[in-house]
């Protein structure tokens, strides 16, 4: 994976070629970069003539032909494409590696990423009270779009080290909630206190990082990293060092990037992913991405984790895999939000479990009083006539 120098700078080249002044200076920088490089190179033993003729002659070549052009308007995607091309064939390890090369320090590709996991904890640094205290209150949630409340004065109390399942037939304001709950929605009116604290207002980010993680519906994950770089993404948070540690690879970052690395390997391993985790995201069966986003989200450090329909599309051995690694996470002290339409999931490992039609909760107990709750069954079923309330809850059929 190229670093994330280089990705930065060729997002930024398109509007840096929209000045002929400022492309003149680049060409120019990489001409003379280009010549003292390949002198080190020669001088170093490191490269012969043919290695480095055509990079030498491309950046000369560019430096001459940008003070040739009067105005980039009709050049600026030409020159892009070519300057692309020319760091994916020359700079595979991107400019950080290169300069690294340079000093005599290549870029060491691990070949196990996953490395000894018994050296770390995958719940390390996670904060959990006691069970059954309230983490999570929600008082009168209004989220209104328009003339349509999405959310109608909505209650909600979730307990410490639970899973608290919320379900209702599809528009009832489930996925409403959790982006209310993650601050991607800033509610019309009500109240949210997490821990005693208030984060209605607060940004996506602030809430990640005060406790608050989450999946979503449809698989987010960076499909051409590795599964251990998905959850290095997660752990971004446990670096202190900077873009000069970085570069110069000081002491500081390789602490952080060897425990960040344990800490990765023992969230793939709770997750049941060890074995991939140098497989790229998008290779890998799509019951085993859903777990790898649980595991990023792990990352964290959550004390209240949103589990957006994770069994969506999942064969049965992958459900019962799922269910397997939730119980084991709230058995580690982190709450969990569920919303499922498998109403199996949701009823044998709920604890306690809310139901939504129209925006507003209809219903709330525990498994057994939500199944046979009569307003849940006209919900799901529009009618309760003929309904049995005995045995397999008709609402748990109806789900499937």
């Amino acid at each position: 994976m190229r670093d994330a120098v280089t990705k930065v700078a060729l997002v930024m080249l398109p509007s840096l070629l929209a000045d002929i002044e400022l492309f003149r200076k680049i060409a120019v920088a990489g001409a003379v970069l280009a010549v003292g490089g390949s002198a080190y190179l020669l001088a170093k033993g490191r490269s012969n003539v043919r290695g480095v003729i055509v990079p030498l002659a491309a950046t000369i070549g560019m430096a001459v032909f940008s003070y040739r052009l009067e105005n980039m308007t009709d050049w600026r995607l030409t020159v892009f494409g070519f300057m692309t091309l020319f760091v994916v064939y020359y700079l595979q390890d991107g400019i950080v590696g290169f300069l690294r090369s340079l000093m005599g320090r290549g870029v060491v590709h691990d070949t196990s990423l996953a490395v000894q996991a018994k050296n770390a904890n995958p719940f390390a640094g996670a904060r959990t009270n006691a069970a059954g205290g309230p983490l999570l209150k929600v008082d009168k949630v209004l989220m209104q779009f328009g003339g349509l409340k999405a959310l109608n004065e909505v209650d909600l109390i979730v307990a410490e080290r639970s899973v608290h399942g919320l379900i209702g037939p599809n528009g009832s304001g489930k996925s409403t909630m959790m982006n209310v709950l993650t601050g991607i929605y800033r509610p019309t009116a009500g109240t949210m206190q997490f821990d005693g604290v208030d984060i209605k207002g607060r940004t996506p980010s602030q809430i990640a990082l005060g406790g608050i993680a989450r999946t979503f519906q449809n698989v987010q994950l960076f499909g051409e990293m590795t599964a251990t770089e998905n959850v290095l993404v997660g752990l971004h948070h446990t670096f202190k060092s900077n873009v000069f540690d970085v570069m110069l690879q000081t002491p500081r970052y390789r602490r952080e990037e060897s425990a960040a690395r344990e800490r990765a390997a023992s969230i793939l391993e709770f997750v049941g992913l060890s074995a991939f985790a140098n497989e790229e995201a998008r290779n890998l069966p799509y019951g085993k991405q859903r777990l790898l986003e649980i595991g990023r989200a792990l990352g964290l450090n959550p004390r209240l984790l949103l589990l957006d329909e994770p069994a969506a599309g999942l064969t049965a051995p992958d459900i019962k895999d799922l269910m397997a690694i939730i119980r084991k996470i709230r058995d580690h002290g982190i709450t969990i939000i569920l919303i499922e339409h498998h109403m199996d999931v949701v009823m044998a490992i709920s604890d306690t479990v809310t139901v939504l039609d129209f925006g507003q909760k209809i219903s709330e107990g525990t498994s057994a009083a939500v199944q046979n709750d009569p307003k849940v069954i006209e919900a799901y079923l529009g009618g309760s006539s003929g309904v049995s309330s005995g045995g397999d809850a008709p609402v748990y059929a109806a789900a499937h």
